[in-house]
């Protein structure tokens, strides 16, 4: 970063002479650095899936949530600054409620997108506040069918069929372009998502980490909710095979 150090840089505010704002930058930074998170749109739903680094052993397991429920039918995470995540979980919430009462129906993901969007893009305007530092993943099953989003802190929203944010970004989407995700299940896409999470953390082994995943769809009744145990513990126990005998080979 060549502005570096020459004032560029203390203000959300201010552009860099060749058109950067690097406060937004060092929040993208702040996303790199922590746990991945992926997302699979398939034919009949929406699998979310967390790499939830454990960073002391008196944690209680299973504990400190990564992904959330927005509204019925719509799952959220984020990775990068935990705290950012929540608060923006929290004004995620707000607008879902906000457009129930004023709609008298559920949300569609694409109009709670735009708005939260809104609102971290904001954030990018004055020097009075920071840019959030997290990225955001928000899949929904809805009129509309199976949607899954990235919000990112510069307020950009994309829609994909495949998704992955944090530390093992490049090595989750070229796993993810691999798979022909229109054609697969929901329980195919637990199993993927399972390995995939496994196989990105294997750089990063000198720090455990607990699996967190989700579903919404055809067979959650488009309800977003955990992934059932019996399925949780088949498809790690899976992935932790396959990436054993990756090594082997």
């Amino acid at each position: 970063m060549t502005s570096i150090g020459t004032g560029y840089d203390l203000s959300a505010s201010t552009y860099s002479p060749d058109g950067r704002i690097f406060q937004v930058e060092y929040a993208n930074k702040a996303v790199e650095n922590a746990g991945t998170a992926i997302g699979l749109r398939v034919k009949d739903g929406v699998v979310l899936a967390v790499e939830k680094i454990i960073h002391s052993k008196l944690l209680m397991p299973e504990s400190n949530k990564r992904i959330l429920t927005i509204d019925r039918h719509i799952g959220y995470t984020s990775s990068g600054l935990l705290a950012d995540g929540r608060q923006l979980a929290n004004r995620a919430r707000e607008e879902a409620q906000s457009s129930r009462d004023f709609y008298r129906e559920p949300p569609t993901l694409k109009a709670i997108v735009n708005r939260l969007s809104l609102f971290v893009q904001a954030y990018t305007l004055y020097s009075s506040v920071r840019p959030f530092g997290c990225t955001s993943l928000l899949a929904a099953v809805d009129k509309h069918g199976p949607g899954l989003y990235v919000i990112e802190p510069s307020g950009i929203s994309l829609g994909y069929h495949g998704a992955a944010v944090g530390k093992g970004r490049q090595l989750a989407k070229t796993e993810l372009e691999k798979l022909k995700l229109s054609e697969l299940s929901m329980r195919e896409a637990v199993f993927e998502a399972a390995r995939i999470i496994h196989l990105v953390h294997d750089d990063a082994k000198e720090k455990d980490f607990e699996l967190e995943m989700s579903w919404i769809g055809s067979e959650t009744n488009n309800v977003h909710l955990p992934v059932p145990k019996d399925l949780f513990l088949e498809a790690d126990r899976k992935a932790r095979e396959a990436l054993e005998e990756d090594m082997e080979d």
